[in-house]
């Protein structure tokens, strides 16, 4: 396994001052972060249409586990290289049904923040469902990890390792560098890092992350960092220094591809809003 220094990925574009985290979170109560709520912009058809349309295409491609993506914010509010607001683990498992029959087919491993307390955050299980209703634009990044990289994730995700990961003090911009706060995308990297270097040893992991991760840097100025936390709640940045840096889909997907970790990644579009015009490059 390669332990090249990632390329540093620098978003521009915004100018520094509130506009780059402040469209994360400038509407309270939008679906804009790892929450559970339905974002209700397709009807419960076309969100069970995409879901299983995602359900077949990773089925098709072998993968028992994938890491989704989702975005809960119409593209235009982020900030400049940031596409997706929440990332979740499907695996692909036994799932026993009400009438005691056992099927095959993919469940969801989540961290969501709380809808009352929005600053503490949980380990949910849910659906593809649930996932895709959760979206507002049609279109899901993916990344299949290798299959030596699944079995090593399977391995975690079966064991106590994974609640260790956990951090429950939630941040829409955590920052990895230091354990204070986590979102899921941030979850989701301490989880590959541990099935990475094998271990459950979080200074271990800490500094794995450190030394190997080059998180997305999202530009934001003197006021938002006085009157973000103002506006919404989940922006919590004093565990920033300077630039704030976070987990992106994007940044994840680098991780993985520099480092051999991953077999694809890709852009999957709702076949209702496509017509049947599957996928691009990510």
């Amino acid at each position: 396994m390669s332990r090249s220094i990632l390329l540093r990925i620098r978003y521009a574009g915004l100018t520094g001052i509130v506009l780059a985290v402040l469209f994360l979170v400038i509407v309270p109560n939008a679906n804009a972060g790892s929450g559970a709520a339905p974002a209700n912009r397709f009807s419960v058809e076309e969100a069970a249409d995409f879901s299983k349309q995602i359900e077949r295409d990773l089925a098709a491609r072998g993968a028992r586990i994938a890491l989704v993506f989702r975005t809960g914010r119409d593209r235009e509010d982020l900030p400049d290289g940031v596409r997706y607001t929440h990332g979740a683990f499907w695996v692909y498992q036994p799932i026993r049904t009400e009438d005691g029959e056992t099927l095959y087919g993919y469940a969801v491993y989540n961290l969501y923040h709380g809808e009352e307390d929005r600053l503490v955050s949980n380990l949910v299980q849910d659906w593809p469902l649930d996932f895709a209703r959760g979206d507002v634009v049609g279109e899901a990044g993916i990344i299949i990890p290798s299959p030596e990289m699944q079995r090593r994730l399977f391995e975690v995700m079966t064991s106590s390792t994974y609640s260790d990961m956990h951090n429950p003090a939630y941040s829409l911009v955590s920052n990895p560098f230091n354990g204070r706060y986590q979102n899921c995308n941030e979850f989701i990297l301490r989880v590959l890092a541990a099935a990475v270097w094998e271990t459950d040893d979080p200074v271990f992991i800490q500094e794995a992350i450190n030394t190997h991760f080059r998180p997305a840097h999202i530009r934001a100025g003197f006021m938002m960092r006085v009157f973000g936390p103002s506006v919404d709640e989940r922006l919590r940045i004093d565990d920033h220094n300077g630039a704030i840096r976070t987990v992106t889909f994007r940044s994840l997907a680098d991780f993985m591809q520099t480092n051999n970790l991953a077999s694809d990644v890709y852009e999957l579009t709702a076949d209702h809003l496509s017509q049947g015009v599957g996928e691009s490059d990510a």
